[in-house]
């Protein structure tokens, strides 16, 4: 073969495996000598399985991708060509092809099998069986989970019972997820062992696990295990037959009791294989055929299969080290082979963190020989005590005990002696090992560690509830590292404080394990001049995978930006040397009230305009203050676009009208309102997870109008736009339920009605139960109640989202009279101290003392505010005032909502398709491509450009104290025209085009330290210059600009002719159309051809879409 032309690997299958080796290939193949295939029987792109339960949360596959489709678009087509949907089906070894699903032959120079594995189901479940049975499932992939959340919203699901078969890692997981699910009120576990997660944890280990699951309502039935399903005659699933002829009753179950590796690929293709599963490989990993490897889940070595990423990942680096590094430019370097890898784990199962590392089963699996133990009891929570008990207890054989089971709140020493018998020997080491254990029940807390008798060696350890120390651990097993510090050090801590930022690391330490990633690797990359955590996640994939290192990588990262000179700042931005809980005082002691006077008071630089950043949250602190009305010529200019326009914008420029339902209370007659105001106007609807109605598609200058009718049937802004209270859920309490025991919808009510119209640092909801039934999930809120016999029990700083977090406990048996006090000064505290767009959930966590330290400040009134924060409260709710309203009386405030300031034609942003029923905007694309303009691609030169009168003076509004803005339509090319206090008039095109949205008009117009005026696109943040159209945070994207002059009160603009200007940046040309969209999306087509832009149909290709499609990686050229 010519060396010259890049050989073949195909790689079988789409996983997290297949990915990373792909991934490593591409970064070490510096001399393009190979050309990667692969194609993934799934849909989707290579995703995130370890992160599988998050998908119950937010239902998007696109938040588990491991790379998201802009990568796989900008890789060369030459080197790496991919298709999902697509399956492998026939290997040809002697004639080195592939045959997919799809009848496509793929030739190989060398083949890569990483089809992982599959999930088992038991002996009486044939897949006949399963096939037939409604109701049985298996955890494995997004296929399973899509299964099962279809499953459970089916009617005789609802309410019902949800089985879990197995106590692994994997049923806790799948456990985990059906828990979560509204449909199911009742899951249980049904394991064989004793206790759950037997392969990592010990009995007492487990117990913890155990108790702790329980605690959450869950039932775990131990020591048993199915003998079969009972299914109606229509095939669903009734229940469970159990090991002692016990029927259990159940809705739904999900089998999690092991894994089957996927070689059936292989065993067509005459590969040996393991005979209880496995395509069986050598140290090099290459199968019985030539040329043919097997890395993940699918490979069998030395008899053993893997199950757990970290060993895929491990094989995926010796294989792709393999093929590029013994053979280089620099000499030749000896194979890397295959040793026992690492089974080290540290997982969050049912909320409970757990971990394993090293020899973790060294003292069960040994030989036994004489114990002797020494037993001290301790309080769990004294550190000093237990260390001291632990270190005047650690003389062997003082006190022989036949029983070693631990009681409650108990540190044990355990000496084992290990000896030789028929030739064994101890695997961990020779001679006596050592167990130091602690147990805090009461915390859910377990640690075992296991040393060399003389206490120098750790050699490996189990951890339950508190997994802090796991990455240090590890490595001081993996290193085999002499022990500088005594083991009760390990058992109870340092006693230091404060967050770990791996100081004591070396740099070798392996703080990601999932990806293989050092400590070292991230001060390299800091170096290299990555700045972002985002950045350094891309690069070294560190924290993508279970996501447990994280916190510790995140730390690691702010200390080595730190050195290098770039430590993250706490400052507000760049126009202010200082934070939000800082400016906010400054404000609020000098009693300022305007952005001018602010920023002359304590900004950077004192004739600043402010940016996107600092612009809104002096704006919030302002209304936090005083809460004048933002729509206020003074404020309008601070508000993001959707406070500026008091609803939220939508991705294709137009707006959700979402009015006030408080409690979710609403009459008949609203209803019927709101559904006349739909139909009139056109509006998609949808009920809201806070108990109300969602109205979208609204044009803006419809906005006044839509007010106008809802303020008549009297609703009023429900503030979905702003950072401030948006609902108050409840459940129907006392007023309907026969469990109710408070009156939670007028408690809701309540709160709802005197928190309206707040401005906080970021948005606040709350929730109110009846019942401790909680129906209206009062504990993942800002701040929520619960009924009990005693008054309400209040639950603050829990929030869902990405990062949910459960609400703690607070106050008890609060009297109704009370609630209000304790939630005034919790509210007024957090609008007082929590940082710039900072969740209550976030500002406990790091708040200094954390929740008990504020118990004592607002409960205790330790620092005697509490009167104040209270009086200031009051004073803010008797400033309300309807904003909606404010407008609708207010025909100057009317006349800034028209979508054109020159003419009253309308003009539709993006093409609407129907789709259930409704109207909605086309999708958008995948990705968002490239897209530079300049005044050079319109064809007629400037010199022929004319002064056009588009607009006047008063169209814009302009006053001395804030920036001012407004749209102008000229042929079919939108205009966005900006007035500067003391700068003048600005022009760019209206539409921004990275989502090539008409909306810069209503962006914030802000200013750098060097005086660089720039719009800020209210979607996605990219800060375009006023002046030459530059955009200063994408190079990928620029805009045309263009010159203003004001005669009189006209306005004048130098354009072309619109015919000219049309070609260029004409509405038609570039809004989004579904038909290309789709096109681009199924790799084929030409896209849109812009007439001058460059973009011609030799420069255009496939977009890649990454679902049911082949794609070659994608072209820096493509259009939507």
């Amino acid at each position: 073969m010519d060396q010259d032309v890049p050989k073949t690997i195909f790689v079988v299958g789409l996983g997290m495996v297949g990915i990373a080796f792909i991934e490593k290939m591409l970064n070490l193949d510096e001399a393009k000598r190979y050309r990667l295939v692969t194609c993934g029987e799934e849909t989707h792109l290579a995703y995130n399985r370890v992160a599988l339960t998050d998908y119950f949360q937010h239902r998007s596959v696109e938040k588990l991708y491991l790379n998201q489709v802009e990568w796989y678009a900008q890789q060369d087509p030459e080197r790496f060509l991919f298709h999902t949907g697509e399956q492998a089906t026939c290997l040809d070894t002697a004639a080195h092809s592939v045959t997919t699903s799809k009848g496509r032959s793929i030739s190989y120079d060398y083949c890569v099998i990483a089809t992982g594995s599959k999930s088992t189901l038991p002996p009486y479940i044939s897949p006949e069986k399963a096939e037939r049975a409604r109701g049985v499932f298996v955890y494995r992939n997004i296929s399973d989970l899509d299964k099962i959340l279809s499953y459970s919203e089916q009617e005789h699901v609802k309410g019902g019972c949800a089985v879990v078969v197995g106590g692994g890692l994997l049923g806790l997981e799948a456990a985990k997820a059906v828990f979560d699910l509204e449909a199911i009120s009742e899951v249980v576990i049904i394991n064989r062992q004793a206790f759950p997660l037997s392969r990592q944890l010990d009995d007492e280990g487990g117990e913890i696990v155990l108790r702790r699951i329980e605690a959450m309502g869950v039932r775990v039935l131990t020591r048993t295990s199915v003998k079969d399903i009972t299914v109606a005659s229509d095939g669903v699933l009734t229940g469970l037959i159990l090991s002692d002829n016990q029927h259990l009753k159940a809705e739904m179950v999900v089998y999690a009791i092991g894994i089957t590796p996927r070689d059936d690929l292989a065993r067509q293709a005459g590969l040996e294989c393991f005979e209880k599963g496995g395509i069986i490989v050598n140290d090099l990993l290459e199968t019985s055929a030539q040329d043919v490897y097997a890395i993940g889940e699918c490979a069998s070595w030395k008899g053993n299969t893997y199950g757990l990423i970290a060993p895929g990942v491990e094989m995926a680096d010796i294989l792709s080290f393999n093929f590029t590094q013994v053979e280089t430019g620099a000499g030749g370097f000896k194979p890397r082979q295959m040793n026992m890898p690492d089974l080290s784990t540290k997982l969050k199962l049912m909320g409970v963190d757990v971990a394993s590392f090293g020899d973790y089963f060294a003292d069960k699996r040994s030989p036994r020989g004489v114990l002797n133990s020494k037993l001290a009891v301790i309080e769990p929570s004294t550190r000093d005590k237990a260390e001291k008990a632990i270190h005047t207890t650690t003389t062997v054989g003082e006190l022989s005990l036949s029983e070693t089971n631990l009681k409650e709140g108990e540190v044990a020493i355990n000496s084992v002696t290990a000896e030789k018998k028929h030739g064994r020997r101890q695997a961990a080491v020779d001679g006596l090992i050592e167990c130091l254990t602690y147990r805090d029940p009461f915390s859910y807390v377990y640690k075992k560690y296991i040393f060399t008798a003389d206490g120098k060696y750790l050699l490996g350890g189990m951890m339950v509830g508190d997994t802090s120390d796991y990455v240090k651990l590890v490595s001081l097993v993996k290193k085999k590292k002499a022990l500088e510090e005594p083991p009760s050090k390990f058992i109870v801590g340092s006693g230091s404080k404060g967050e770990d930022d791996g100081a004591d690391l070396d740099d070798d330490t392996q703080v990601c394990s999932c990806h293989n990633v050092t400590k070292g690797a991230i001060g390299e990359c800091v170096k290299a001049g990555i700045s972002t955590l985002p950045e350094l996640k891309a690069k070294t994939k560190a924290g993508t995978g279970c996501g447990g290192c994280l916190p510790l990588i995140t730390n690691i990262f702010k200390a080595d930006m730190k050195k290098a000179g770039h430590a993250v700042s706490n400052n507000l931005c760049p126009h202010f040397a200082m934070t939000r809980q800082e400016l906010f005082s400054v404000v609020k002691i000098r009693k300022l009230k305007t952005s001018p006077e602010i920023m002359e008071a304590a900004g950077v630089k004192k004739d600043s305009l402010g940016c996107e950043i600092c612009k809104p949250v002096i704006g919030s602190i302002l209304s936090s203050l005083y809460n004048e009305l933002v729509v206020a010529p003074v404020h309008h200019a601070n508000q993001d676009t959707n406070d500026k326009y008091l609803a939220n914008v939508q991705r294709n420029g137009t707006f959700s009208v979402v009015p006030r339902v408080a409690g979710g209370e609403i009459t008949p007659e609203k209803l019927i309102v709101l559904g006349q105001v739909a139909k009139k106007y056109n509006l998609y609807t949808k009920i809201t997870g806070g108990q109300r109605i969602d109205l979208f598609g609204a044009q803006k200058q419809d906005l006044p109008d839509i007010w106008e009718e809802l303020v008549a049937a009297g609703f009023e802004s429900g503030h979905a736009y702003g950072k401030a209270l948006r609902t108050v859920k409840s459940c129907v309490g006392t007023t309907w339920c026969r469990y109710g025991i408070g009156d939670a919808v007028g408690m809701a009510i309540h709160l709802e009605e005197r928190y309206k119209g707040i401005r906080s640092p970021h948005k606040i909801k709350g929730g109110v139960s009846g019942c401790i039934r909680e129906c209206a999930e009062a504990q993942s809120k800002d701040f929520g109640l619960i009924a009990t016999d005693k008054g309400w029990n209040i639950f603050l700083a829990g929030n869902g989202g990405s990062n949910p977090r459960h609400a703690t406990l607070f106050a008890k048996d609060v009297p109704p009279s009370n609630v209000v006090r304790i939630l005034d000064r919790f509210l007024m505290y957090y609008i007082h101290t929590a940082d710039k767009l900072m969740r209550t959930a976030r500002w406990v966590e790091q708040f200094d003392g954390g929740i008990e330290r504020l118990k004592k400040i607002l409960l205790e009134d330790e620092l005697g505010i509490c009167v104040d924060l209270e009086g200031e409260m009051a004073e803010l709710v008797g400033t309300y005032a309807d904003e909606w309203k404010a407008v609708v009386d207010d025909p100057a405030r009317r006349r800034q909502f028209r979508q054109f300031v020159n003419t009253d034609e309308r003009r539709l942003q993006t093409e609407v398709i129907k789709e259930r029923g409704q109207e909605r905007p086309a999708d958008w694309p995948k990705q968002s491509l490239p897209a530079k303009l300049h005044e050079s691609v319109i064809t007629t030169p400037k010199s022929e450009w004319e002064w056009r009168k588009l607009a006047t003076v008063h169209d814009l509004m302009p006053n001395n104290d804030a920036t001012t803005s407004a749209a102008i339509k000229y042929g079919d090319s939108q205009l966005a025209i900006f007035h500067i206090p003391r700068r003048g008039y600005f022009a760019t095109q209206q539409m921004c085009p990275h989502k090539r949205a008409f909306v810069l008009d209503h962006g914030i117009v802000g200013d750098d330290l060097d005086g660089n005026l720039y719009v800020s696109c209210p979607l996605h943040k990219r800060n375009f210059r006023l002046t030459d159209g530059k955009c200063l945070n994408d190079e990928d994207f620029s805009i045309i600009p263009f010159d203003v002059r004001q005669e009189g009160d006209n306005l004048l603009v130098l354009l072309p002719e619109s015919d000219k200007l049309d070609a260029a940046i004409g509405t038609s040309n570039w809004m989004v159309k579904q038909a290309s969209v789709e096109l681009a999306s199924r790799g084929g087509g030409e896209g849109i051809e812009i007439a001058g832009v460059g973009v011609s149909s030799t420069e255009s290709g496939s977009a890649c879409s990454g679902a049911g499609s082949s794609c070659t990686g994608g072209n820096a050229s493509l259009d939507w």
